[in-house]
């Protein structure tokens, strides 16, 4: 593992998960919900937020590409995973590890929007409004984070780090 300074620990992501599990539960008491994860970084974070919500809650996932083995989005967004069941009518959380530039979650939605859902929330584990190209804003957030590139806990660089239990900033000379 090349350098890399720990942002955010297990137990401080585990507190705040159960944090944002608890908010989630009480907007949605009394209904169910589908918890719509973006592939592959928010897949940890989804599998813990799942188990910190009490209402009745299913997954999907979506594919997205954007960074392509780079520390910097290309800008162009793709769907490389479509949704396996309908989303109209139901609640639906899109789960996402970093909303960085908004280009990906702008996307996502207009595209879930189109399904007709009762709800849209968008749920983020990490928030960098300095990086923001597309006026976005997350529903639930668990840390706002700098402009630092980040891995662990799902993140990668170039398919590296996901397994990683914190959160962790990747120094500059690591992304050569």
């Amino acid at each position: 593992m090349p350098e890399a300074e720990i942002l955010f620990t297990r137990d401080q992501i585990a507190k705040r998960v159960a944090e944002l599990g608890s908010q989630i539960s009480k907007d949605f008491a009394g209904q169910r919900i589908i918890l719509l994860g973006v592939l592959k970084g928010a897949t940890v974070f989804l599998s813990d937020l799942a188990r910190n919500i009490s209402v009745e809650a299913t997954f999907d996932f979506v594919g997205i590409s954007s960074y392509r083995d780079k520390s910097v989005s290309s800008g162009e967004v793709r769907l490389t995973k479509d949704v396996d069941e309908s989303m109209e009518g139901r609640n639906v959380i899109l789960v996402e590890d970093i909303l960085d530039t908004g280009l990906t979650i702008s996307y996502l939605t207009k595209i879930i929007s189109a399904h007709q859902p009762r709800a849209l929330r968008i749920c983020t584990l990490l928030d960098k409004p300095a990086r923001r190209q597309v006026p976005v804003r997350a529903d639930y957030i668990g840390f706002e984070i700098p402009d630092k590139f980040v891995v662990g806990y799902g993140m990668d660089y170039a398919e590296r780090y996901r397994n990683l239990e914190d959160i962790r900033i990747l120094s500059p000379e690591s992304l050569t």
